[in-house]
């Protein structure tokens, strides 16, 4: 599990910053400021040692003097290591110093590649906020170069994606996947919304022999009865109105590959018997045609229902439940993650990060303790709303607690919003809250959340889609 995690250590760990200056009390005065600040440093005093250090090691920025001793009027020396260092590494940060008040040497040192530029003596505000936004912009093209390489991964085309996993509570969940991910065995995976189901499905499609395959994912819950079959089986042409030419279902779509069925447990019991006949034996005509199919199919299905009790209250077949839930796989809600909190976090910063082009490189010790300590209800989803928030409301170069926009108790912000604070919320905020407290009286059972709503399934799976729930 050590390699899957490796990028979780890269995100959480200190920055590191290679200083080159000749003068060493300049040195020393940077390396206790950057400490000050949590950040590593390693200091060199010549262009040779810079460039051996960057061979040797990873930097998240360079901060260079461009007054080396051999020349003291012009800064060329320096502009000719820039240059070097480029070539060494096109993506590393480097931020130059110069005694000089040159506008000159900066627009030569920028057109060169660094990313900014400081004079001496430095302002150890300002120096710190433009290595934070140059450290914050070099991690972004890390994640999105991994989010990349997940793609690829993905698609089949190398070794499994990484996910964070360091909770114990998650431990059960990591060793179930390495013993059956590799066997055709059909897994029902459980877990409240937003807890990390449809990543679970990725790790166990990946992690078989079939990874070389499509992974087909299918709202199973979202389909209404007279699309389910079109949707899952597919059809010919005339089969119906509209049906102007054949469809190809999702079965065959995954053929050879895994088929993952979210949100299973609203599935219409008159649909059932019809996934059932597939799932026993592989066969299924599309709709309109006598042509029987054959397919071989992983089924992966996901429910934040308990399964077991709509057995028994007539709502769900007992013969299919048996047939998905071969092994169940139980994804432990956030709030008994605690050790995955802050990673996630770190995760979500940098994904939004890459989105928006924030300049947002780390939290505050106050809002790293309002994460620690909020309950999360909505699970890693929330926490990825409220970190994509705390990235647009953020002022500084750190996101503080105020900006996650998190309810001193702990729960859904909203959940205590009174009628005069109602009078500010816009349409769709006012509709975002009633979804989600009828999601959260209904267990989030969406069916039920439906009808108190007054809404058909679809038409609330439409919302949840929008709004992100």
């Amino acid at each position: 599990m050590a390699g899957a995690l490796d990028w979780v250590g890269m995100a959480t760990a200190p920055a590191n910053i290679l200083i080159a200056d000749d003068q060493r009390d300049v040195l020393e005065a940077l390396r206790i400021l950057l400490k000050a600040e949590g950040f590593q440093s390693q200091q060199v005093t010549s262009p040779e040692e810079l460039l051996e250090a960057v061979k040797a090691a990873d930097f998240d920025v360079v901060l260079i003097d461009l007054n080396y001793t051999r020349d003291t009027t012009s800064g060329s020396e320096g502009l000719d290591l820039l240059e070097r260092l480029t070539e060494l590494d096109s993506q590393l940060p480097v931020v130059v110093m110069t005694a000089w008040a040159s506008v000159e040497v900066a627009v030569e040192a920028m057109r060169r590649g660094a990313r900014d530029f400081i004079e001496k003596p430095w302002d150890n505000a300002r120096l710190i906020s433009i290595l934070r936004t140059q450290i914050a912009l070099r991690r972004a093209l890390r994640r999105g170069e991994r989010l990349a390489e997940e793609n690829r991964l993905l698609r089949g085309e190398g070794d499994q994606p990484v996910f964070i996993a360091q909770a114990a509570s998650m431990q059960p969940v990591v060793e179930l996947i390495e013993r059956i991910g590799p066997s055709n065995a059909n897994v029902l995976i459980t877990g409240e919304n937003g807890s990390g189901k449809g990543v679970v499905a990725q790790r166990l499609h990946l992690a078989s022999g079939r990874a070389d395959r499509p992974m087909v994912t299918v709202n199973a819950g979202g389909l209404v009865a007279s699309v389910f079959e079109s949707e899952l089986f597919g059809h010919v042409s005339g089969a119906f109105t509209d049906a102007r030419e054949d469809r190809v279902g999702r079965f065959e779509l995954a053929d050879g590959g895994t088929l993952f069925l979210d949100e299973i447990a609203n599935v219409p019991l008159d649909q059932q018997a019809k996934l059932l006949r597939v799932v026993e034996t592989g066969e299924l005509e599309r709709v309109g045609s006598s042509k029987t199919r054959r397919v071989d199919v992983r089924l992966l299905s996901a429910t934040n229902a308990d399964l077991l009790a709509e057995v028994e209250a007539g709502r769900f077949r007992r013969d299919l439940y048996f047939r998905l839930n071969t092994v169940e796989v139980r994804i432990p809600p956030l709030a008994e993650r605690q050790e995955d909190i802050l990673p996630l976090a770190e995760y979500f910063l940098e994904h939004h990060f890459a989105t928006y082009g924030r300049p947002v490189c780390g939290f505050s010790p106050a809002a790293r303790q309002a994460l620690l300590h909020h309950r999360w209800p909505g699970n890693v989803r929330q926490l990825s709303h409220a970190i994509e928030r705390a990235v647009l409301m953020a002022g500084g170069d750190q996101i503080e607690a105020a900006d996650l926009g998190l309810e001193a108790g702990g729960g859904e912000a909203g959940q205590a919003t009174t009628a005069s604070m109602l009078d500010e919320l816009s349409l769709e905020e006012v509709e975002r809250l009633l979804i989600r407290k009828a999601l959260a009286r209904c267990g989030g059972k969406v069916s039920d959340a439906a009808r108190q709503l007054g809404l058909s399934r679809s038409a609330l799976y439409r919302r949840l889609d929008k709004y992100g729930l």
